[in-house]
């Protein structure tokens, strides 16, 4: 007996996963915003709950053998169904030495009229979700290769994209967009998989969130691979904002190890592991005050931020004016250089440094 099960997770892809996410300032090695990494362990989660619910004994994916999605897919099946067993044709030898590459598998497709996106005149593989698309083998794997002008699908190129931008303002609620407004025509939204639907739209539409990188796999080999994540991007930037407007500065030290940390965890697949909870937790915790709305320009490839404004704002105009002496008495300023400065004096006379030219 065969059964097809074709569900809608959008809705719990944006709050479960892309959200925290967003309030992590996730990225992987300062560039990838984790587009694939991030969607694995939903659709992982539900291949478990429907393989339970079903009886089934066995799982299998078509990640291949050398990349990091077949241990995202297996750790999140193993941490949910510990009795699973999985089936990964790509590390079976038969399988392998039967189909050895991209185009041993385009022939056996076309032998037996099965349709695929990928062809000789589009030589890559593409993995596209809400969040992002991204692509790579192929033609891709010698880096110095550029990508082809007709690769992207999800963003216009930047030099084709309208003349006017669209100005955006985003509210955040502890550190989630609750509603976006396009201030040029004022369309709004305010449900999670609108509001991120509608920045994919208003960024695609500028070529907002390409990347072209050499990534370090969990595996341990380099890879090439081409992202666009439009409205990603746009969020990533927005919430860096009105977080540095509203949290203070120690807090957010901590909390950016935190999220350097916790997107290591998603990268290399341990969602649902505990310290993974743990992290997101304390990121949580983190963003009780974040809160308040950005303004924005979305134009030619680029977010450009034009004010913020909250009600939990840590910024003092009085305190922080040149041109008002406000509640700060200057002359403290000698004082805490002077204590700042004793580690450095003594350094350099004991070290014998203080007449270097080094």
């Amino acid at each position: 007996m065969a059964k097809v099960f074709i569900e809608d997770l959008q809705g719990e892809f944006v709050e479960e996963f892309i959200w925290p996410s967003v309030q992590a300032n996730a990225i992987y090695e300062d560039r990838y915003l984790l587009g694939t990494s991030v969607a694995r362990p939903c659709i992982a989660r539900r291949q478990v709950q429907i393989a339970q619910r079903e009886g089934a004994q066995y799982v299998s994916h078509g990640a291949t053998g050398k990349g990091n999605d077949q241990v995202r897919f297996e750790l999140t099946c193993y941490a949910l169904y510990p009795e699973v067993k999985i089936i990964s044709p790509w590390r079976i030898p038969e399988f392998f030495n039967r189909f050895r590459g991209r185009k041993d598998l385009m022939e056996y497709a076309n032998e037996h009229d099965i349709p695929v996106p990928v062809t000789p005149k589009a030589p890559w593989s593409m993995d596209a979700n809400l969040m992002h698309i991204s692509y790579e083998s192929g033609i891709l794997e010698n880096p110095k290769t550029h990508a082809p002008v007709d690769l992207y699908l999800m963003t216009k190129n930047p030099e084709d994209s309208p003349n006017t931008p669209d100005v955006l303002e985003i509210e955040f609620l502890k550190g989630v967009p609750i509603k976006v407004i396009n201030v040029v025509d004022g369309k709004a939204k305010d449900s999670p998989l609108e509001i991120f639907s509608y920045l994919n739209e208003i960024g695609g539409k500028h070529g907002v969130g390409r990347i072209d990188i050499v990534e370090n796999r969990f595996i341990g080999m380099k890879s090439r691979g081409i992202y666009e994540t439009p409205g990603g991007t746009i969020l990533y930037q927005a919430h860096l904002d009105i977080e540095t407007f509203t949290m203070d500065k120690e807090v957010r030290r901590i909390k950016q190890g935190l999220g350097i940390t916790f997107s290591e965890l998603i990268y290399n697949g341990f969602w649902f592991s505990p310290e993974c909870a743990f992290v997101r937790d304390c990121i949580a915790r983190s963003q009780e005050n974040v809160e308040g709305k950005v303004q924005l320009s979305v134009f030619k490839g680029q977010v450009y931020m034009l004010g913020r404004e909250s009600p939990k704002s840590l910024y003092n105009e009085e305190l922080v004016s040149m041109d008002v002496q406000g509640d700060y008495d200057p002359c403290d300023a000698s004082g805490f250089i002077k204590i700042n400065a004793v580690r450095l004096r003594e350094h350099h006379r004991l070290q014998g440094l203080s007449g270097s030219k080094k």
